[in-house]
């Protein structure tokens, strides 16, 4: 039998048909909304979105924010950006968890008012129009009369006008659209039709040191005198020094026992002897494991008093949290079955083929109680977090599973969200990302091997676009204890400048490993990227007074960072064409050009190079044909430059950075110019 109209299956209509506008397109917006996009508490939000309906008629939205915990939704109306894109700003004023989304309706006053004005304007008869208006504002009153008793009077007045047909059509209508009345229909939207988004997004509000600060890196083990193990008190007395640099987050390796089973002698020897330190990684022995502290550092309340007195230099501890254990660990016997165990009835040791670590045991994220085993974890930083801990350095995150960060950070910041994470993760970017995506405030990156100068532009535009820049933050660093790159080990002085003043200036976030830096330890281990006399493997001592350190310059360049406000964000970066190849350049401004820097870099150490710099004028804030000061920060010179196209020349061997201050002629109201 043919089906016929009696008996044939009816679809199902679909729900909201009568909600005509489509939003696409969300900003901010990290996968899908699967991941928070990152912010500074104070930020400025600028959310957008593209609003898209049928025909020609007005629409309206409004992007809603809180808080998370906030009851009820705030809300910033959408301005059109055109083609469809609409856009509004909110700032974030709290540390935490926001969320946001969008409402958007076909606004049927503002469709009734420019039709009626186009119909008026071309002498055509509205006084039917002026009838649909006076319900439109009727409807209006009724919806707020309760809350706005004022605004409701208002719209009561101007349709009774609307209606009064013994008045002329044109005072009707000028009654019924004046400003006040357009503003009261503004804030009073039919939404019975409305589209909300359907997906609610999240921020991550967090302090202003994730996005910018100076890392300084230390063992505290070193810090002693003449050689003998340092302990916090002497860390304490080696504060002064690194605020004094400029420095915002002194970071030091592992401060627990340390496994005595396969100890590393110097340089990663399998033989230790007696006095052999072992390295701070191998974390664990008798006297406890990841909630203790190396006896020959001191006691908790040690590490109390070096946590008090860094805050009082406005300096912050970060503390390194390697989730691996040495053989001694009392986890090993408490909780044999969160490792992986061999069919021989040994645990499985950690390789990085053909690096072997011995003294280390990995844990087993598929393990069995892999419950207790996350709870564990989370309560090491919980523990750090009670003694005054705010930053983390995370060892080799990327190891782990990422779902357990995604959980474990993710609970750490409902409870603290001061709390920052750094992700140590040299590895496939994409793996950097989800980290960074899962909750790392920020992350170590490849700027360590990037030195030509399409390796860096390359690099930093990738790592400065979106998407990445919702969710990535990178941390410049030109060294770490595991990592001396070649360009260290044969570029001498001028390299070790160049390298300190491209990763203060491309990136907010840098650090450095010293005293190695800044003393320029150059000699590696044959055939490799490590130090020799490695200091994770040995107590190292330091000549800080040393007249060929760089302590001053990293203190002038801290204070040029300070400084200009430019050099605070790292999004914000343009690369400027240049004729030679050995000179990189690119600046950086604020979103309103009141600081604006501008960076040129001779990238070989060992040759004064010269060039044109063909100047993209309106990243700088400068009018075609305006002149302007540079100001050399490095050299305290001062240059006049007109136009687009200007000279400069860099001996690395005097210095082979300048860091200008790009500064605006402006003439006074006195008559007299001046640079601003």
């Amino acid at each position: 039998m043919l089906p016929t109209k009696e008996n044939r299956e009816r679809p199902r209509l679909a729900e909201g048909g009568q909600r005509r506008v489509i939003i696409e397109g969300a900003s901010p917006e990290v996968d899908g909304g699967r991941y928070p996009a990152k912010r500074i508490v104070g930020d400025t939000v600028r959310a957008a979105v593209d609003l898209i309906s049928d025909g020609h008629d007005a629409l309206a939205g409004r992007v809603l924010f809180r808080h998370v915990g906030a009851e009820e939704w705030r809300s910033a109306s959408l301005a059109p950006l055109g083609n469809d894109r609409w856009a509004a700003s909110f700032v974030v004023d709290r540390l935490g968890v926001w969320e946001l989304t969008f409402e958007a309706w076909i606004d049927a006053f503002n469709t009734w008012r420019s039709g009626t004005r186009k119909k008026e304007k071309a002498g055509q008869d509205i006084a039917v129009e002026l009838l649909v208006g006076a319900a439109l504002l009727e409807d209006a009153a009724r919806r707020v009369k309760g809350a706005e008793a004022a605004v409701a009077a208002l719209l009561e007045d101007a349709a009774r006008k609307a209606r009064d047909a013994t008045r002329p059509n044109v005072d009707r209508l000028l009654a019924a659209t004046g400003e006040l009345v357009v503003r009261a229909m503004d804030g009073a939207p039919d939404l019975a039709r409305s589209t909300r988004y359907d997906r609610v997004l999240r921020l991550t509000v967090d302090p202003e040191l994730a996005r910018f600060s100076a890392w300084y890196e230390l063992f505290p083990r070193s810090c002693g005198e003449a050689g003998q193990h340092g302990t916090f008190a002497d860390v304490e007395k080696r504060l002064p020094y690194v605020a004094a640099m400029g420095f915002d987050i002194l970071y030091v390796p592992p401060i627990h026992p340390i496994g005595k089973s396969f100890r590393k002698g110097p340089n990663n020897t399998l033989t230790a002897g007696r006095e052999d330190v072992g390295s701070p990684w191998a974390i664990g022995a008798a006297s406890g494991g990841h909630k203790a502290v190396h006896e020959q550092l001191g006691t908790l309340a040690d590490f109390d008093r070096l946590v008090a007195t860094a805050k009082g230099l406005d300096l912050a501890i970060a503390l390194d949290i390697a989730f691996q254990v040495s053989p001694d660990h009392p986890y090993v016997k408490e909780h044999p079955d969160w490792f992986v165990q061999r069919p021989d009835g040994t645990i499985q040791y950690a390789e990085n083929p053909p690096k072997k670590y011995q003294d280390v045991y990995p844990f087993d994220f598929e393990c069995e109680d892999w419950q207790g085993l996350w709870l564990e974890l989370y309560d090491v930083f919980a523990f750090w977090i009670e003694h005054g801990v705010r930053v983390f350095r995370v060892d080799n995150p990327h190891t782990k599973a990422l779902r357990f960060w995604e959980w474990c950070i993710g609970e750490l910041k409902a409870r603290h969200p001061d709390v920052l994470f750094l992700a140590e993760a040299f590895t496939r970017p994409k793996l950097m990302y989800a980290l960074a995506k899962g909750g790392f405030s920020q992350s170590y990156t490849y700027f360590t091997w990037r030195s030509t100068k399409a390796e860096l532009e390359t690099y930093l535009r990738e790592i400065t676009a979106a998407p990445v820049n919702e969710f990535y933050r990178p941390s410049f660093w030109p060294n770490t204890p595991d990592i001396l790159p070649e360009h260290l080990q044969h570029g001498g002085p001028p390299m070790f400048l160049l390298r300190l003043a491209l990763a203060a200036t491309l990136s907010s976030n840098y650090g450095m490993y010293g005293p190695a830096f800044e003393l320029m330890e150059h000699v590696p281990r044959p055939g490799s990227e490590e130090y020799l006399d490695n200091e994770k493997f040995q107590l190292r001592t330091w000549n800080l007074d040393d007249p060929r350190s760089l302590r001053d310059v990293i203190t002038l360049v801290n204070r040029a960072r300070r400084a200009n406000p430019a050099l605070q964000q790292t999004e914000r970066i343009t690369f400027h064409a240049t004729d030679n190849d050995a000179l990189l350049a690119y600046s950086k401004a604020t979103d309103d050009h009141g600081n604006v820097v501008l960076v040129v870099a001779n990238l070989d150490p060992a040759h004064a190079h010269g060039g044109w710099i063909d100047l993209d004028l309106a990243e700088l804030g400068i009018r075609p044909g305006e002149s302007f000061q540079v100001h050399d920060l490095f050299a305290d010179a001062r240059l006049l430059w007109s136009g687009a196209r200007n000279y400069v020349s860099l001996d690395p061997k005097v210095f082979p950075v300048s860091l200008f201050v790009v500064r605006r002629k402006v003439r006074s109201e006195h008559d007299f110019e001046y640079f601003l």
